[in-house]
């Protein structure tokens, strides 16, 4: 029985996985060259845009399909198994628009607006916090009706399309002290520039590069939200509630789907009567079973609309541990059962090994997890970043 078939469905979770399926097909071709040249997925997103899945979180009276955390997960990790730079990609996209939700449940400021716009416009958004997210590369001014802002934002997948940046800057507020401010900049405005720096080891397609900003203007009604400067505040906490679980679904998508090719080439075959080579499968199958579990247990114990509570954090960034060490260690043991076959550039397996090894440079890192869980647990401090 294959793990990712009978033993992965997940009842109403996996509503939009056809969906995800029918679409990753579509691009599926294009994700070789793209690797190979470092270019952007930009056939992928003309599909995306098409179909109407960037409103894939969208509550469903604004016209989106309303997925949650878990369903957007499972749905990106069946895409990863297509294209993993798409996927990747479009989960920024994809984690910015649940919050969005989150935040238009409350009836917060400018959350219903963007999301209609995502649905009507069909706009990217970027998110550039995961570098920054609590001590903010670059500075903002107080001006005549809002401020200039100045900064360099690393890993901004998907600019080459995008439309609108969410992303964060240091304010030095006379009364209050240093805060974040989180704004919403277009692309297009004066002052912005991308600068392609991207080029990896893998995800070579996710078009993640430097945004640099010089003396742009942001009105007043641009500034989503003050924080305090250099901590999880509850805002933050619900951000990664949201953002961690979709973005790790996309690495236990590539690791299932390498299994799922190990299996296709050796079925049949004089490897697959080798008793080593039956362990290895064995344990594959087994750290991929304890990777789906752990995301799957982190998306019930963070529901569908989480609190901002730290232990949410704790339990994301822990999934996403666990899903890092396995599904590296299972893509790692499919090489060793393919052999030197899988060592060509133009074998699928190459470019998934190189991908997969991302998921270790999203934050937190596996051994800043395990610091940041301990303290929780002790009851220190665990706020500060």
């Amino acid at each position: 029985m294959s793990i990712t078939t009978e033993t992965r469905t997940c009842g109403d979770l996996d509503q939009f996985v056809p969906l995800a399926a029918e679409i990753g097909r579509q691009f599926a071709e294009h994700s070789a060259r793209h690797d190979r040249d470092g270019t952007f997925v930009d056939e992928a997103y003309g599909v995306l845009r098409e179909s109407g899945y960037l409103a894939l979180a969208v509550p469903t009276e604004l016209g989106g399909m309303g997925a949650t955390i878990g369903q957007v997960a499972l749905a990106q990790a069946e895409m990863a198994r297509h294209d993993a730079s798409a996927a990747l990609a479009v989960a920024m996209h994809l984690h910015v628009t649940l919050f969005g939700a989150w935040r238009y449940r409350r009836a917060m400021p400018g959350a219903e607006n963007m999301l209609r716009r995502v649905v009507d416009e069909r706009i990217v958004l970027v998110s550039t916090g995961g570098n920054d997210f609590t001590r903010p590369n670059g500075d903002a001014v107080k001006v005549d009706g809002g401020f200039r802002v100045n900064g360099r934002k690393v890993f901004a997948s998907q600019v080459p399309t995008a439309n609108v940046m969410s992303t964060m800057f240091t304010y030095d507020d006379p009364e209050v002290g240093r805060q974040v401010l989180s704004m919403a900049i277009p692309l297009r405005a004066d002052g912005v520039s991308i600068v392609e720096t991207w080029d990896t080891m893998g995800m070579r397609g996710t078009g993640s590069h430097d945004v640099v900003l010089t003396d742009v203007f942001v009105g007043d009604a641009q500034v989503m939200s003050r924080r305090p400067w250099g901590v999880l505040d509850p805002p933050l906490i619900a951000i990664l509630s949201h953002a961690i679980p979709v973005i790790t679904g996309v690495y236990l998508g590539i690791a299932e789907g390498v299994r799922d090719l190990v299996i296709a080439r050796t079925i049949g075959t004089e490897r697959a009567i080798d008793p080593s080579v039956q362990r290895l499968v064995g344990l594959i199958d087994y750290k991929l079973r304890v990777a789906r579990w752990s995301l799957l247990g982190a998306i019930a114990e963070i529901g569908d609309d989480p609190q901002p509570a730290m232990n949410n954090v704790v339990v994301a960034m822990q999934a996403k541990r666990a899903i890092a060490q396995e599904a590296v260690t299972a893509c790692d043991t499919a090489l060793e059962i393919c052999g030197g076959s899988a060592y060509f550039r133009k074998a699928v397996l190459e470019q998934a090994i190189r991908d997969i090894r991302a998921v270790m440079f999203h934050p937190l890192t596996p051994e800043l997890t395990l610091t940041h869980a301990g303290k929780v647990a002790l009851g220190l401090q665990a706020d500060e970043m």
